[in-house]
């Protein structure tokens, strides 16, 4: 019920633009983190992607240094996507917090303990954990997939109804890179790939 009012809350917020006053602004060159340099206003719609993105890519972040501790023989294709992934994901959090404190925007984790979709949560990241060796990659692909999937849902979202032309750029290049990614992890033999995780 409260991830039901959650998600509908996220999904109001992305639909509409809240003005917020004067607040500061930052350049986002691709593929580069961002380096605030000016004033950039950032309505309702861009606060909510910004804070729903940041611990997406932090869980996803998780789930990748996770299976660093794993055997070496695990599924090296997928170990050398998710490094990819990880040094991509490393850079849009720098580009996200340089948005907001350039809007003058406090980073704030408004859905801690809410089960998001796309978001790999602590309870997902336990079944990885306690998983044999030989279902981590499944298991791992699963969570992956989601979170890049729904990243690219957030990315048109924001695209369409957010305020900030700079954090609007960025979210373009993020969803470009989702769907390249998407590519790149349903590419992998057949044996390798995804089932469900439960």
């Amino acid at each position: 019920m409260v991830a039901t009012l959650v998600v509908t809350a996220l999904a109001v917020a992305l639909g509409q633009s809240w003005g917020r006053d004067d607040q500061r602004a930052a350049t986002a060159p691709a593929p580069r983190a961002v380096t605030p340099t000016a004033s950039v206003v950032l309505n309702g719609t861009d606060d909510a992607f910004i804070q729903l993105l940041i611990p997406m890519n932090e869980g996803a972040l998780a789930l990748i240094d996770h299976l660093d501790t794993r055997p070496a023989g695990t599924d090296p294709s997928l170990r050398d996507l998710l490094g990819e992934i990880r040094e991509a994901h490393q850079a849009e959090l720098r580009d996200l917090r340089g948005l907001l404190a350039a809007g003058n925007v406090p980073e704030s984790n408004i859905h801690e303990g809410h089960q998001m979709p796309g978001m790999v949560t602590d309870v997902g990241l336990a079944q990885v954990r306690d998983a044999p060796d030989a279902e981590v990659p499944s298991r791992a692909t699963a969570l992956i997939r989601a979170h890049l999937a729904q990243t690219v849902v957030l990315c048109r979202g924001e695209r369409n109804a957010g305020g900030s032309p700079e954090l609007k750029a960025l979210a373009g290049r993020i969803e470009q890179a989702r769907a390249a990614e998407l590519a790149s992890l349903d590419s992998r033999p057949a044996t390798a790939k995804a089932a469900p995780a439960r």
